[in-house]
């Protein structure tokens, strides 16, 4: 349980990494834009494909804290253990459909690459962010069904 812990939270720093310097890029494209005339050709793909492989990244530790969403209108005058079920039954059906984006994005990552897709701007291969993203979906599903299995009860 330690080592998913310890993945999850790399995820997670790597995801803010990413972002904070994806934001200072563009910060520093935008003040060019509008001072000097100086751009960042390509700033807005860096930052979509920079923003797709941190979505990915922070779902683990996401999953590992328990903090996604959670609607319980119907479900907070229930007693706790038909909640834990129904919380367990959840990360299992996230654990399922962690497993399928995960294939689904390693086919779409290889097909990238077959096909040299790249990006417009800057000819950035498209591959490199599947490949980015699927580690973090499929450590999401196994963090995922280890929780539906109740085997993390720690990492509530």
């Amino acid at each position: 349980m330690k080592l998913l812990s310890f993945l999850a939270q790399a995820c997670a720093v790597l995801a803010g990494l990413l972002l904070t310097v994806i934001t200072l890029v563009t910060c520093a494209s935008l003040i060019g834009r509008n001072t000097t005339g100086w751009t960042l050709l390509g700033d807005y793909e860096l930052t979509a494909v920079t923003a797709g492989a941190a979505v990915a990244l922070f779902l683990p530790w996401c999953q590992w804290r328990r903090e996604h969403i959670i609607v319980d209108f119907f479900t907070a005058r229930m007693p706790g253990g038909v909640n834990a079920w129904l919380d367990r039954f959840g990360a299992l059906c996230l654990a399922a459909v962690m497993a399928l984006l995960t294939w689904r994005t390693a086919v779409g990552g290889l097909s990238a690459k077959a096909s040299q897709t790249t990006t417009m701007m800057l000819g950035f291969p498209e591959w490199v962010v599947y490949a980015a993203m699927v580690p973090p979906l499929a450590l999401t599903g196994v963090i995922a069904l280890v929780q539906a299995l109740g085997l993390a009860k720690e990492a509530a």
